[in-house]
């Protein structure tokens, strides 16, 4: 690795996404090689230029580069002070190998919406407390990605789905402490879990992870009301720890779960 390089990689906790690479690279230079996952990347300070299949690419910080697995590709740096990028591999039947070569003829999008959505989703996996969350911002990411490729990048529909929205409800309430994957909702619903994530946002103005988690709160506090400790009250109603907890809490109540048992 070259001099001055700081580089933080990791595999989270959820379906879709192999690998994290948080990357500073004031020098490096990758030679040729390639993939067995999507690259989605994007670069937060700085310039990079790529060839893909033998054909000369750039992006700046206002894109997104999406490369296709298998195929051939390396990075440099444009400007003498290097880059700092963040970039995530999504598994290769994420997307799908039959929008590989439209990939390889447009691997980058001017899209703020997007690039918004993407340096979001690094936050959350960056906290790697917020599953339903990460699961959300994901599949709208992947959505867009896939218009994209197909190049049939719209709107979505201004439509409501209240009965969508209902059933979303329903199984969330039914999971507050375990919670349930996007996914296995989508299963049961069924819907598309872009379709489920907008239409109960619509009819209850707020994403399905925030209503998650102040469910969660809700259960904490009946806990604490009971006399549990904070550190068993965590566990009971869903979150990761105490401090996870006491975050929340702190959110929606303005005190942390000590000053709440003891009023």
């Amino acid at each position: 690795m070259s001099s001055g390089a700081t580089v933080r990689a990791w595999r989270p906790r959820m379906d879709g996404v192999v690998e994290v690479l948080h990357a500073h690279f004031p020098s490096h230079a990758y030679p040729s090689h390639t993939h067995d996952a999507w690259t989605v990347l994007i670069v937060d300070e700085g310039a990079v230029r790529y060839d893909l299949d033998r054909h000369e690419h750039g992006l700046a910080q206002a894109q997104v580069s999406l490369l296709p697995p298998h195929v051939p590709h390396d990075g440099r740096s444009v400007l003498p002070g290097g880059f700092r990028k963040r970039v995530l591999y999504l598994a290769p039947d994420r997307l799908g190998e039959g929008l590989i070569g439209a990939a390889v003829d447009q691997p980058e999008y001017v899209d703020p919406l997007l690039r918004h959505r993407i340096h979001q989703l690094h936050g959350v996996l960056l906290d790697g407390q917020e599953d339903l969350e990460a699961q959300s911002r994901l599949t709208l990411i992947e959505e867009r990605l896939k218009q994209h490729l197909r190049r049939q990048v719209v709107a979505p529909a201004d439509r409501s789905d209240a009965g969508v929205a209902a059933q979303l409800r329903d199984l969330l309430d039914a999971h507050v402490p375990d919670g349930i994957t996007l996914d296995d909702a989508a299963k049961v619903v069924p819907a598309h879990p872009a379709h489920l994530v907008r239409a109960f946002s619509r009819e209850y103005g707020m994403p399905p992870h925030r209503y998650l988690t102040g469910r969660r709160v809700d259960l904490a506090r009946r806990y604490l009301l009971d006399g549990r400790p904070a550190a068993e009250v965590a566990t009971l109603a869903g979150f990761y720890d105490q401090s996870h907890l006491t975050r929340h809490f702190r959110k929606l109540l303005g005190v942390t779960p000590a000053s709440f048992a003891r009023s």
